[in-house]
């Protein structure tokens, strides 16, 4: 693949509407957190999960390869915020887990979070199915694959799945989504290896690195719903390096105090909003074209 004036303006797009989209989920959160009482929470972060999946479910169904990307994209973000992470918010402050504090007494690993390394089973499981079981079009995983099949090809097949495209979408979001997650919490634990860590800073700046490769090749793309989906692996291993920078105090991450960077929040929500239309916009152009010329 070459680069081209489309693939790179539709590469720059939907990097910029993923990356947009994550501290967004987290200002939501805490913005959620904020202003309902606990019973109001819990109860919107259900129906907000529930929504989530009906959205996915709706992708399924939706016509064109871009319209199915963004709901399985945006149907995976209110899943994994309100039937993951605010799931976890609940058992942790149900059963009265305590948060990390630093030496000054701020809050620097929240309680849910704490926990979170205990899905560590689960993971792998779904880990080996991919691996061992699924052809997903995945680099990570056609590697391992080729690595540890390179001279079983006559008694392992590797198939895919039935193709759905939301479901795609919304499993490859998820999954980036939680290996992330448990990568930094175990960088971060004392116990396992330490944030300050020189084996930290080799994950971190690993992650930008590869994330810039991962960008080059983004650039390349000109279908615009794959271009989605590669950008959302692109700006959570991007990601991982920011949350890194962010535990090592080099910034302020306004998105964790949404309600004290008002404007630079808002200003982020417009910039997400206005991507998210035109990339809408150009997919359902697209769509007329082809029902027109049929």
């Amino acid at each position: 693949m070459n680069y081209t004036k489309k693939s790179v303006l539709t590469g720059i797009a939907s990097f910029f509407v993923v990356l947009f989209a994550m501290p967004l989920g987290h200002a939501l959160m805490i913005v959620m957190e904020h202003l309902l009482t606990k019973t109001a929470l819990y109860y919107s972060a259900f129906a907000m999960g529930a929504v989530g999946l009906l959205m996915v479910i709706v992708g399924v169904f939706a016509k064109g390869d871009t319209l199915r990307t963004l709901w399985g994209l945006l149907g995976g973000l209110l899943f994994w915020t309100g039937w993951v992470e605010f799931i976890y918010v609940y058992y942790a402050h149900r059963f009265g887990v305590q948060p990390l504090l630093d030496a000054s007494g701020e809050i620097i690993t929240k309680p849910e979070y704490l926990i979170m390394p205990s899905s560590f089973g689960f993971w792998v499981m779904f880990m080996l199915l991919y691996v061992f079981s699924i052809k997903s079009g995945c680099n990570f995983f056609t590697y391992l694959q080729k690595v540890f099949f390179r001279k079983s090809g006559e008694t392992i097949k590797i198939r895919p799945i039935t193709h759905h495209t939301s479901i795609v979408t919304f499993m490859e979001l998820n999954l980036i989504m939680w290996t992330s997650y448990l990568l930094l919490l175990f960088c971060y634990d004392e116990n396992f290896i330490g944030d300050r860590s020189p084996v930290t800073a080799v994950v971190a700046f690993g992650c930008l690195a590869g994330s810039f490769f991962m960008f080059r090749r983004l650039l390349k793309i000109t279908q615009l719903g794959y271009a989605i989906r590669y950008s959302i692996a692109t700006v959570v291993v991007f990601w991982t390096f920011v949350e890194v920078l962010g535990r090592w105090d080099f910034f302020h991450e306004i998105w964790i105090k949404p309600l004290a960077y008002k404007n630079e929040m808002l200003t982020m929500l417009g910039a997400f909003l206005v991507l998210f239309v035109v990339v809408l916009y150009n997919s359902l152009r697209k769509k007329h074209k082809v029902v027109r010329i049929k």
